[in-house]
C-alpha cells in the first residue's frame, strides 16, 4: 500500500505542476498577444500621422514662396520614420529606441514646418491647412494615449515574467521582458520660450 500511495502522490504532484504550467503558459500567451495588439495600435497611430503628412505638404506647397528646405526635411523625416520596422514579438530596448528616434525626427521636422507657417498668414487662414493641422494635433494626442496604453500592457506582462514561480515557466518557454517607451533625454529640459 505504501508504494501505491507514493505513486499516487507523485502522480498528483506531477498533474498539479502540469496544470499549473499549462495555465501559466496560456496566460503568457494571452499577455504576449495583448502586448502585440497594443503595439499595433501604437503603429496605427503613427501611421495615421504619416498618412496626413503628404496632404499637409501638398497644401503648403501651394504657396510658391514657402521654404522648400523645410518641406524636404519633413518628407525625408517621414520616409525615415516609416522605414523603421519593429518586430512586436521581440521588442528590445534598441529596436524601440531606433523607432522612437525616427519618430522624434519626424516630430521635430513637423514642428519646424508649423513654426515656419507662422510667417505665412494666408496659409494659416487656409481651411484645408487648418483642418490638417487640427487632425495632426488630434493624432499626436492619440499617439500619446496609445503609447501610454502600450506601456501599461507591457508593465503587466513584465511583472508576470519576473514573478516567481512564473519566471521559471517564462524562462522555459522563452518569454522575455519587453521594452517600454521612455521619455526622450531632452524631455527633462524645459523648453525656452522667447517673445
Amino acid at each position: 500500500m505504501g508504494r501505491l500511495a507514493t505513486i499516487l502522490i507523485l502522480t498528483a504532484f506531477g498533474l498539479i505542476v502540469f496544470v499549473s504550467g499549462c495555465s501559466t503558459y496560456n496566460s503568457f500567451v494571452d499577455m504576449d498577444e495583448d502586448v502585440e495588439n497594443a503595439w499595433g495600435k501604437v503603429q496605427s497611430a503613427y501611421q495615421r500621422r504619416a498618412d496626413l503628412i503628404p496632404n499637409l505638404v501638398s497644401t503648403v506647397k501651394g504657396y510658391a514662396n514657402f521654404e522648400q528646405e523645410t518641406l524636404t526635411q519633413v518628407i525625408e523625416a517621414r520616409a525615415k520614420a516609416t522605414s523603421v520596422q519593429v518586430d512586436p514579438s521581440n521588442l528590445t530596448p534598441e529596436q524601440l529606441k531606433n523607432f522612437q528616434d525616427a519618430q522624434a525626427g519626424l516630430s521635430q521636422s513637423l514642428g519646424r514646418l508649423l513654426l515656419t507657417v507662422e510667417r505665412y498668414p494666408e496659409l494659416k487662414a487656409n481651411q484645408n491647412f487648418l483642418e490638417l493641422q487640427a487632425q495632426l494635433e488630434g493624432t499626436e494626442n492619440r499617439i500619446k494615449v496609445e503609447r501610454d496604453n502600450y506601456n501599461n500592457v507591457v508593465t503587466a506582462y513584465n511583472k508576470k515574467v519576473r514573478r516567481f514561480p512564473a519566471t521559471v515557466y517564462a524562462g522555459m518557454f522563452g518569454f522575455r521582458q519587453k521594452a517600454q517607451f521612455e521619455a526622450e533625454a531632452t524631455a527633462q529640459t524645459a523648453p525656452k520660450v522667447e517673445f
